[in-house]
């Protein structure tokens, strides 16, 4: 929601819940993974081999323990077997450490650089996701995923797989070390493996669900605070705020309520592997205890038997509390790929592949429109259509958010290739959703949207300009040649003189190279619009829309601002959203919109001659500006 007008607001809550981006199944996950790695195959097997190699080392103490034992029972003279020991059991531990440590270096090298490949991916397409079907994700949904998900990979995937492979060899290979000293121990140890398979079958089976749902969860508390932020002069405006922080309270709440449920799983998890743990120690210690005292064994192997089970705690758990982490990790993964195999509804008016057919002559690469398109009446008509018809129309388009609440009905409107038209009515009649219609950030429900075609630079040769303008910390040239790469500095000088913006340049210390923005020199309100105004002229697009972009700028700067925006649209297409009406004088025609309806059109003249809502709107600001 913002402050120029509520008619482009989300979905209400139960509309959009229903519509979040897509979350990716297991082969989805699998398939963007490999695709991630880019043939590094042999960076993980040698991590692998790196870990396996730290396992096998570890287990040299304890075996070397078990043969003190046996060595001091023999009552074995001299010290050269001491030293021996003594010296396998440091090497074994330091080897061991060297090479663990090694192996989660190179592990987490080649874990991040698949994050930062997936997560690019991510953003890339998100870029060029339909804006529509973003919004009725809601922003917090997207922002969620590459932020809270991409950090819970981040943190787990260093664990998952040092777990997962050194965790298994070490695990095979000493229980197979219990069985050489005596296969009674391993019988006492197999004791275990039902508890454990019981208690992972377990977590498998509550734990993904839990995870799903949290991750949820703190999507849909991103987007209630966002939105709120977004539109925090609107919140403060209409007194919204005990709403909105209602809203962000509850959406807290759900997270607070699932993380504890998540716990609660963890800790009866956890709860069943000590259980297990104490059920092979204890099984150990009967073992050896029956063994030694009928000189069935010794006490080194018993010794022996109980270090390598002592060993196994580490292993078995990390390798059944990473399942934790995994699951965990998959929800994250599952909707970070969710992003980036994301493909548009073909039912979804949001969707740009949708093409009704009106759209089928003239139109390039990407065109859209509405499958459905009746024709229930004449469009606006243009007053300069070059000869070659209008270089953008809407015919009968109808557009909603919730099929019971209709944002626009039956809308037509024809603008020539040099032609401007105003559109203007009270705030949310729909003057928004025309312009984001006709710019193609949503699609009709109904009808169609004939738009330029495309070109090299762009989907389409169209330019839509709001009132949220940005400055980026940047140089104030750079922050130009967003528009236009190739333009020099000829081309960026001569576009904010067409924008009487050659002021601003004038009072930079070092011009096009002084940085703007949070880190530089920062711009006036209106600055900023001329420098959007500027970027449109060095874009030199068939089509500019204007949706309130000069409202933010104040009624101080309001001339130059009118001024700036006549010359910047001089010489092709214009379809203004007018925030005052003496902007909407200016233009060629003017079309009246109540209620998601056009009711009328005209010069201004004409319009304030006939006496209707135009007439009484502009009476209306007429005595506004007066005061």
């Amino acid at each position: 929601m913002t402050a120029r007008e509520q008619d482009t607001a989300p979905a209400p809550e139960a509309a959009r819940a229903g519509r979040r981006l897509p979350v990716a199944d297991a082969r989805q996950v699998a398939r963007a993974v490999r695709a991630a790695l880019g043939g590094r195959w042999w960076a993980l097997a040698g991590v692998a081999a790196i870990l396996t190699a730290g396992a096998a080392a570890d287990l040299i103490a304890p075996a070397a323990l078990g043969g003190l034992v046996d060595a001091v029972q023999s009552g074995e003279s001299g010290t050269a077997w001491l030293w021996r020991l003594g010296a396998a059991m440091v090497v074994g531990a330091l080897v061991g450490a060297v090479l663990t440590a090694a192996g989660v270096v190179t592990a987490s090298r080649l874990y991040e650089t698949v994050i930062a490949r997936l997560r690019e991916q991510m953003v890339a397409r998100a870029f060029e996701l339909p804006q529509g079907m973003v919004e009725e994700a809601g922003s917090g949904d997207l922002v969620s995923r590459a932020t809270d998900d991409v950090a819970e990979i981040s943190q787990a995937a260093p664990r998952i797989v040092p777990a997962l492979t050194g965790s298994l060899f070490t695990i095979a290979v000493t229980v197979v070390g219990i069985a050489v000293v005596d296969y009674r121990y391993a019988l006492a140890v197999a004791v275990i493996v039902p508890v454990h398979v019981f208690a992972v079958r377990w977590y498998l089976r509550n734990a993904p669900q839990v995870y799903a749902a949290q991750r949820a969860a703190m999507a849909e508390r991103a987007h209630h605070l966002l939105t709120s932020l977004h539109g925090i002069e609107t919140v403060h405006a209409y007194r919204l705020q005990d709403r909105h922080n209602g809203r962000i309270a509850r959406a807290s709440w759900e997270v607070v309520g699932w993380e504890l449920r998540a716990r609660v799983v963890q800790n009866r998890f956890f709860g069943r592997l000590n259980a297990a743990e104490l059920l092979g120690m204890t099984g150990l210690l009967v073992v050896g205890y029956l063994l030694v005292t009928n000189d069935l064994g010794t006490l080194g192997g018993a010794t022996t038997a109980i270090m390598f089970f002592i060993r196994l705690f580490n292993p078995i758990n990390n390798l059944l509390i990473v399942i934790d982490d995994l699951q965990s990790a998959l929800a994250s993964l599952a909707r970070i790929v969710g992003v980036i195999d994301a493909l548009p509804d073909p039912r979804d008016p949001c969707d740009p592949s949708r093409t009704g057919p009106a759209d089928a002559a003239g139109e390039g690469a990407g065109e859209a429109g509405s499958a459905a398109a009746p024709a229930a009446g004449p469009a606006v008509p243009s007053a300069d259509t070059g000869g070659n018809g209008p270089v953008l129309a809407l015919k009968d388009v109808e557009f909603h958010y919730d099929p019971a609440r209709p944002v626009l009905s039956g809308v037509s409107l024809e603008i020539g290739r040099t032609e401007t038209v105003a559109l203007v009515g009270a705030s949310g009649a729909g003057k928004s959703t025309v312009a984001a219609l006709a710019a193609g950030v949503h699609e009709p429900t109904a009808g169609t949207v004939r738009r330029p075609p495309a070109t090299p630079q762009r989907d389409r040769d169209l330019v839509l300009i709001t009132q949220e303008v940005h400055v980026f910390a940047a140089t104030l040239r750079e922050n130009l040649t967003l528009a236009a790469p190739s333009a020099d500095d000829d081309q960026v000088r001569a576009a904010l003189t067409t924008v009487g913006a050659d002021t601003l340049l004038a009072r930079l210390p070092e011009g096009l190279d002084t940085v703007v923005g949070t880190e530089g020199h920062s711009l006036t309100p209106a600055e900023a619009q001329l420098l959007a105004l500027a970027r449109m002229v060095l874009a030199d697009p068939a089509v500019a829309i204007l949706d309130e972009a000069t409202a933010e700028a104040g009624s101080a700067h309001a001339g130059a601002l009118d001024s700036a925006t006549a010359a910047a649209l001089s010489g092709r297409a214009g379809l203004v959203v007018a925030h005052r009406l003496d902007q909407a004088k200016a233009c060629d025609r003017i079309l009246v919109i109540e209620s998601g309806r056009i009711i009328e059109e005209g010069t201004h003249d004409g319009l304030r001659a006939r006496g209707g809502t135009y007439a009484t709107l502009w009476e209306a600001w007429s005595r506004k500006a007066a005061q």
